[in-house]
């Protein structure tokens, strides 16, 4: 298994140094390794906790909701709670999407309108 240092995962996951600590102290990373100096030191499975993470955040989940998801990951007997958490989810973007093509239908619309001119 890779190890990796904050740096390297800031790099790979595109999440500042403040992000890391700051999920950290929120409960939403947690078990980070540290090594006999005390410095952090993450994990391939790190990695893929924080690509949920940022896939979570970039797609409008509060971070009240994303602690609770990390809570249910915690806990082998979620399993329903958790897909009806992210179901929750998917439905809300599905409507921001559906928001943000109508929205682009309107611009375009306009930028027709202006180049009829």
């Amino acid at each position: 298994m890779s190890r990796y240092t904050p740096g390297e995962v800031a790099q790979r996951t595109g999440l500042s140094l403040d992000t890391l600590r700051y999920y950290e102290r929120i409960g939403l990373l947690d078990g980070i390794d540290r090594t006999p100096g005390g410095r952090r030191e993450y994990s391939d499975d790190d990695l893929g906790w924080l690509e949920i993470l940022r896939c979570l955040r970039e797609t409008g989940m509060p971070i009240q909701r994303m602690r609770r998801f990390a809570e249910l990951c915690r806990d082998d007997d979620t399993i329903a709670e958790r897909i009806a958490l992210l179901e929750q989810h998917d439905q809300s973007v599905r409507e921001q999407i559906a928001m943000l093509q109508a929205q682009r239908a309107h611009l375009r619309r306009k930028i027709d309108y202006y180049r009829a001119l």
